[in-house]
């Protein structure tokens, strides 16, 4: 028996009993209950240690003991406090202090979320009751559902005769957007409506950089004075799309991301410097609508999806045709409709072999030049010349500078 290491278990669990024995102490020390405070937490966790020293058989009568007891104190005290926290934490503060002789440092780590649980009993009470919707609660279990439950269950192998559709990879690409749609969401809620047009503009470019530079070119439209604040929040709307962009990139060939990591470095520089000369005259009364009901629209996802699928059989189609340069003709295509489809579809034939990688870092480049095409044609369209000479500007500058980049890179 290494006695370093029980000593070290035993003052873990002494830790432990006295840590989560002090919140418990804190919540309920004023009151005349029967309730566990720190010298009761502190007990049961060197109970839970000791009694694991003396076998697994003595340790489990010890569980079953603290378990009964607890019971007991249940059914006294159930009419004033109904809930169960106090007996659960009491087990759990046993089974830690048995964790401490084997795994003393995962021990302290959930002595401590056990704390911070009970601690925050209130916070916690408010979040899901008050702060969180009921829209909000059922997109976050949609969520969790397709990346816990769903993602798993897919092949990580091709299924079609080319090597180009891996299920698993490919509903990569619709939790990833629809987790960056959550957290845009939430901190649009977190942060509100004062930070006005740059926050809105900035996390609605998650869920689509194009719906956000027609729905500002609208807003624009409708009220001059904010024609140049509308061309930041647009910028910055295709900022966030442009780090989706990159993280699709890197879903599908990390090293097609390494290899474009300074282009796609300055293009970001870009959006941010023109973004910033607009927000220069953002007014304190500027306020954006709202977060959206819903965090994301898994309709949405789905759609990107399917739009990635059909983009990389019709690349690898022409690829097979036309060689590389088919490839990258249909996906700068693809980009003047879904930039981030066409994404895909170049990292996943440079992963796959079907393109150099010098090639698809050109490729790269002509996506960001389709899709800043179609969506300054669109900002024209939308809120007018201003607008849209503002908007073609700044996506130009984007470009301009991925491709000095580039060929600083290649040269």
């Amino acid at each position: 028996m290494d006695w370093n290491q029980v000593t070290h278990g035993l003052l873990t669990a002494l830790g432990i009993g006295l840590l989560v024995g002090a919140v418990r102490e804190r919540q309920h020390g004023g009151q005349h209950s029967l309730q566990a405070g720190v010298r009761t937490h502190t007990l049961t966790a060197l109970l839970g240690a000791a009694a694991l020293l003396l076998g697994q058989a003595v340790f489990v009568a010890a569980l079953l003991a603290v378990a009964v007891l607890a019971w007991t104190s249940y059914r006294i005290t159930a009419r004033q406090d109904p809930g169960l926290t106090g007996e659960i934490a009491l087990l759990t503060t046993v089974l830690l202090g048995g964790l401490s002789l084997q795994q003393p440092a995962l021990a302290a780590a959930l002595g401590v979320v056990v704390a911070i649980l009970l601690w925050a009993k209130a916070p916690l009470a408010r979040l899901s009751r008050e702060w969180i919707s009921d829209g909000e609660m059922r997109d976050a279990l949609l969520l969790a559902a397709c990346a816990l439950v769903v993602l798993p269950l897919l092949p990580d192998t091709a299924v079609d005769p080319w090597g180009v559709l891996v299920p698993s990879k490919l509903w990569q690409i619709v939790v990833l957007v629809m987790a960056v749609g959550m957290l845009g969401h939430v901190a649009l809620r977190a942060v509100g409506a004062r930070r006005g047009l740059p926050v809105a503009g900035f996390f609605s470019g998650f869920a689509s950089s194009t719906a956000a530079v027609a729905g500002f070119g609208r807003s624009s439209r409708a009220a001059p004075a904010l024609v140049l604040p509308s061309v930041a929040a647009a910028l910055l709307a295709n900022l966030a799309s442009l780090l989706l962009f990159a993280a699709v990139i890197g879903t599908s060939s990390i090293e097609l991301l390494r290899a474009t990591a300074w282009p796609l470095l300055a293009a970001a520089l870009a959006l941010l410097a023109g973004s910033a000369l607009g927000l220069r005259h953002v007014a304190d009364e500027t306020v954006p609508q709202g977060p959206a009901r819903s965090a994301f629209q898994l309709r949405h996802a789905l759609m990107i999806a399917l739009a990635i699928a059909v983009v990389l059989l019709l690349s690898e189609g022409l690829r097979q045709l036309f060689g590389q340069a088919g490839a990258l003709t249909g996906a700068t295509l693809a980009a003047l409709a879904e930039l981030h489809a066409a994404a895909a579809s170049i990292a996943a034939l440079t992963a796959s072999g079907g393109l150099e990688l010098e090639q698809a870092r050109w490729g790269v480049v002509a996506l960001l030049a389709s899709a800043s095409l179609s969506k300054s044609v669109l900002a024209f369209a939308s809120g007018g010349a201003r607008y849209g000479a503002g908007v073609a500007i700044g996506l130009a500058a984007m470009v301009l500078s991925a491709v000095l980049v580039t060929w600083g890179v290649t040269v």
